[in-house]
């Protein structure tokens, strides 16, 4: 008998999906969320910047350098665009009502209007969208759950970014014991790598471009050409652990506070194999609690997948461009020891409201070629001569 399937053959009940809570959710459609828990940041601060950009591996000195950003038009280090996720909670998947049922953040819908300089405190406000109910592979019935949030200067009111992002509430006993998506998966032998395969995967880091102050020209743009492929990866505990120290996590609390926040939610504290209540967010670094909810490994989260494929577009970019636009759907989870390579593409170009603008096919597959990702991004380009 293998380690999964001890695990698995574990008795652990969840609280179910509802026909009672659901209608209940229902009810909270379109009201403007007012008492929520605090942001992982309130303001852009150097080190929060620098902290998120380098939890998903993003070295751009735009982000990290100020003697650099102060040579661009700038003038000072300014924010990734995905640094957002840090300053809301519900953008990046704290999520209401339906208590004890798993959660998965699986994509989001962004629109950038300004960029996110330094010391910007950042106000948001936030309501629930929708609901969608979906038959899955992965635990049977599902329901979507779509929050939309702005994104405020605090000091000046403008409107820095607006989004769209939604988990799926999953069955977490029906995940585990009927879901199919991971059956393969399952029956796999535990992937190890050989030296020769990492250095392959690890010259796509050596190669990797930030195109900086080197500007890139509308002009210059053909539809059809392909970006540098970005390599994330190999997928560890380190490197979720690492995200986390940017992004702030939706349930990382110690000691007391860890007791104040089990005893404010139901649902929250579910216990390890101590018998200790811990949080659901340990499916990101405690294998044994991930296969009890159906995934296939402690995996990554789902905004750091968002901010990859980000990242790849503002590398492409460089300084003089702007991120407009970046979809993002997850599509499966990325466990310990997966290898991503993000392709992406020229989509098509275009001019709207005076904006020369290029649009952006993002694709993420893992090293046996399965969809981990897919995604899109409209970027914002100078002329020549302009």
């Amino acid at each position: 008998m293998t380690a999964n399937s001890q695990t698995t053959n574990s008795q652990t009940a969840f609280p179910k999906i509802t026909e009672d809570g659901v209608a209940a959710l229902r009810q909270r459609i379109g009201v403007k969320i007012e008492n929520t828990v605090e942001p992982w940041c309130y303001e852009a601060t150097r080190d929060n910047i620098r902290h998120y950009a380098h939890g998903i591996g993003d070295d751009n000195p735009l982000w990290c350098d100020p003697a650099y950003a102060r040579q661009t038009h700038y003038g000072d280090v300014i924010a990734p665009p995905s640094f957002l996720f840090a300053t809301s909670r519900i953008i990046s998947g704290y999520v209401g009502g339906l208590p004890g049922v798993h959660a998965m953040w699986s994509g989001a819908d962004w629109t950038w209007h300004k960029p996110v300089r330094r010391n910007t405190e950042v106000r948001t406000e936030a309501w629930l969208k929708d609901l969608v109910e979906h038959d899955t592979r992965f635990a049977g019935k599902a329901i979507q759950q779509i929050y939309h949030v702005n994104f405020y200067d605090s000091a000046n009111g403008d409107l820095l970014a607006e989004a769209d992002s939604w988990c799926f509430r999953t069955d977490r006993d029906h995940a585990r014991e009927k879901g199919t998506k991971y059956t393969d998966v399952r029956s796999r032998p535990l992937r190890t790598y050989t030296r020769d395969e990492l250095d392959a995967f690890n010259r796509l880091y050596e190669q990797e471009d930030i195109r900086g102050a080197d500007t890139r020209y509308w002009d210059d743009v053909r539809e059809g050409e392909d970006l540098p492929t970005m390599a994330k990866g190999p997928m560890t505990v380190t490197g979720f652990i690492a995200y986390a120290q940017g992004w702030g996590g939706l349930y990382i609390r110690a000691n007391k506070l860890a007791w104040q926040q089990q005893s404010k939610h139901a649902g929250l504290g579910i216990e390890n194999r101590r018998g200790i209540p811990d949080c659901p967010e340990r499916v990101h670094w405690e294998e044994e609690f991930a296969l009890k909810v159906g995934a296939p490994g402690a995996y990554d989260y789902g905004p750091e997948r968002c901010s990859w494929l980000t990242h790849q577009a503002t590398n492409w970019m460089g300084d003089d461009g702007f991120l407009r636009k970046a979809k993002c759907q997850v599509r499966r989870h990325n466990p310990e020891g997966d290898l991503l390579q993000i392709h992406a593409q020229v989509a098509r170009k275009f001019v709207e409201d005076g904006r020369h603008l290029v649009e952006i096919s993002q694709r993420a597959e893992n090293q046996d070629g399965e969809l981990s990702a897919m995604g899109s991004a409209v970027v914002e380009l100078p002329r020549r001569g302009a």
